[in-house]
C-alpha cells in the first residue's frame, strides 16, 4: 500500500492553528505518510509543529459556512485545533488523518521508516540482555507468573510445586500475592484458572490484594482527563470529578501491594511470588515498584531502563494492545488500559516523596509515557518478545535507549537533587500523601512558563552551590598542603 493513496489533500494554505495559552497562528498544513506538519514562516510569529499520526487518538469536524474546523485529540492528552478554509479541503484532510492514524499493519508504522540524524554510540537493543541481568540476582527471590490452572477439579502440578518450594530459604515461609480479589480468583476456576491450594503449598501464605484491570482502568483514565479538561473552574465540581475517576484509588492499591511485597522480602527475608490472571499487567506493576523500593540501582537512569526492559518488555506486557488508544478515542474499547501509565504515576509518587533518591527526573517518566503510546523508535512495538522477534525490530528499527543514553539527551533527564541512597525507601500510601500528576494530566491545560523558569532557576542555584563547594574543597586542600609543608620545614 502506498501512503499517497490515503492522502487526498497533501497540503493546505491559510490554515490557523489554535493551542491553549498560545496565540493563534496562520500557516501551511502538510500531510506525509507519518506526520502532520504545520509551518508558519511569519517573522513576527514563526511556528512549526510535527505530530505523528500514531499520536492521534481522535478527531472531530465542525463547519461554519465554508470554514471547516478539525479538533485533534492526541494520546499524550494535548488538544489542538485547525481552522481550514474550504469544506471539501477540510473533509479531505480529516479523512486522510483518520486513515493514516489507524493503520492496521505494524510494519507501516513510523519506526520502520525512521532514520536517526544522530550518531549511534550504543545499540539499545543489546543494553539489557537476560544473562547480564541474571548475574545481579540476590539470594532472596521475587517471582512473577500467571495464575495456576487448577480448574474446578483442583488439578495439581507437582513440578510447579517443586520449583516454587526450591526458592525457599531453610526455615522460611514464602508469600503468594494474588492481585485479584478472592471472589474473582474463585470465579476463575470455572474457566480453568484458579489459585494455589494451601494443602499443596503448605510453606506458602496466599494474600489477595485486588488491583483493577482493563476496562475499569481505561474508564478511570477517561474520567480523569475529562475532569482535568473541565474549564468551569468550579471547585466542588472539580473535586467531585477527580474523586469519581478513582485514579488515585488505583494508585493507592498498586503501591500498597508493592509495599507488601517489598516488606515480605526486606523485613522477613521471605521469597515472594506475585501473580494475577495472565501475569502481564498488575503483576508487573507490583514487582517493578517493589524493586524500586528495595533496590537503589532501579532508581538510576540505566537501572530503571533495565527494569522496564526486564519487567515489562521481556515479561510480555502487551504494549501494542494496551496503548492502542488513550483517553479520547471514540472507538469501542477492546484491550486498551493505562497499565504502564499507572506504573509511571506510582513511580512519580515515590519520586515526589523521595526527591533526592532518584537519578532521573519527572521529564524522564513523561518521556516514557509519550513513547509508549507513539514513537519513532521500535522499543514499545509488539505485544511480546515473540512478536518483536518476528518483526525483526532490532534489525529494522532504532531502540529508544540508543537515543536516551546519549550524553546530549541524558542531561535533560537527570535529577539535579540526586544523592545516591543505598537504603530501602518506604513510600506513604496515605490519601493525603498521594497527588494528581500535574506534569502529565494538567500540562496542556495551564501555562508552563513560570514553572519552567522556576525549574531553570533551581538548576542554576544547585550548579552554583556545587561550584562553590568545589572551590571550598580546593581551598581546604591547599590549606592542608600548606600546613603539611610548614610541618616538614619545622622538622628540618
Amino acid at each position: 500500500m502506498e501512503f499517497a493513496e490515503l492522502i487526498k489533500t497533501p497540503r493546505a494554505d491559510n490554515v490557523v492553528l489554535h493551542r491553549p495559552f498560545y496565540l493563534a497562528v496562520e500557516g501551511t498544513l502538510c500531510l506525509t505518510g507519518h506526520h502532520l506538519i504545520f509551518s508558519s514562516r511569519r517573522q513576527d510569529n514563526a511556528e512549526e509543529l510535527w505530530l505523528l499520526h500514531s499520536n492521534i487518538d481522535s478527531i472531530e469536524k465542525r463547519f461554519v459556512g465554508s470554514l471547516g474546523t478539525i479538533v485533534i485529540k492526541c494520546k499524550d492528552l494535548r488538544i489542538i485545533q485547525l481552522d481550514i478554509p474550504g469544506m471539501e479541503e477540510c473533509l479531505n484532510i480529516a479523512s486522510s488523518i483518520e486513515a493514516l492514524s489507524t493503520l492496521d499493519s505494524v510494519t507501516l508504522m513510523y519506526p520502520f521508516f525512521y532514520r536517526p540524524m544522530f550518531d549511534i554510540v550504543e545499540d539499545g537493543w543489546r543494553c539489557f540482555l537476560p544473562d547480564q541481568e541474571f548475574e545481579l540476582l540476590t539470594s532472596v527471590v521475587m517471582m512473577r507468573s500467571s495464575q495456576p490452572l487448577t480448574g474446578t477439579n483442583g488439578r495439581r502440578c507437582k513440578e510447579d510445586e517443586k520449583l516454587i518450594n526450591a526458592t525457599l530459604r531453610p526455615g522460611k515461609r514464602g508469600y503468594i500475592i494474588d492481585t485479584r480479589s478472592l471472589n474473582v480468583a474463585q470465579q476463575a476456576r470455572a474457566k480453568g484458572g484458579g489459585f494455589e491450594q494451601e494443602a499443596h503449598y503448605p510453606q506458602w501464605r496466599r494474600i489477595h490484594k485486588c488491583i483493577e484491570r482493563f476496562n475499569i482502568l481505561q474508564e478511570s483514565l477517561i474520567k480523569l482527563v475529562e475532569a482535568c479538561n473541565d474549564q468551569s473552574h468550579n471547585m466542588d465540581r472539580w473535586l467531585s470529578k477527580l474523586e469519581a475517576s478513582n485514579w488515585l484509588t488505583h494508585i493507592k492499591e498498586i503501591l500498597t501491594a508493592a509495599c507488601l511485597a517489598a516488606q515480605c522480602i526486606d523485613r522477613e527475608g521471605a521469597s515472594v511470588l506475585v501473580h494475577g490472571t495472565e501475569g502481564t499487567d498488575s503483576t508487573l506493576q507490583v514487582t517493578s515498584l517493589a524493586q524500586i523500593i528495595l533496590d537503589p540501582r532501579c532508581r538510576t537512569i540505566r537501572g530503571f531502563e533495565s527494569l522496564v526492559v526486564r519487567e515489562w518488555l521481556q515479561a510480555g506486557h502487551p504494549f501494542q494492545q494496551r496503548c492502542a488508544q488513550s483517553a479520547y478515542s471514540n472507538s469501542k474499547q477492546k484491550w486498551e488500559a493505562p497499565v504502564f501509565l499507572l506504573f509511571l504515576d506510582c513511580v512519580w509518587q515515590i519520586l515526589r516523596q523521595f526527591p533526592c533518591s532518584f537519578e532521573f527526573n519527572e521529564q524522564f517518566l513523561i518521556m516514557l509515557f509519550e513513547h509508549a503510546y507513539a514513537s519513532q523508535f521500535g522499543t514499545f512495538l509488539g505485544n511480546n518478545e515473540n512478536e518483536r522477534s518476528k518483526l525483526k525490530l532490532p534489525q529494522k528499527t532504532m531502540s529508544l535507549w540508543s537515543w536516551v543514553n546519549r550524553s546530549e539527551e541524558l542531561s535533560k533527564f537527570q535529577n539535579p537533587l540526586f544523592e545516591a541512597n543505598s537504603l530501602v525507601i518506604w513510600p506513604s500510601v496515605a490519601p493525603q500523601s498521594l497527588q494528581l500528576w500535574e506534569g502529565v494530566f494538567l500540562r496542556w491545560n495551564r501555562p508552563s512558563k513560570f514553572l519552567d523558569e522556576a525549574h531553570e532557576e533551581m538548576i542554576n542555584i544547585i550548579k552554583y552551590n556545587k561550584e562553590l563547594q568545589a572551590k571550598v574543597n580546593a581551598l581546604r586542600r591547599q590549606l592542608a598542603e600548606m600546613e603539611t609543608d610548614e610541618r616538614m620545614q619545622e622538622n628540618l
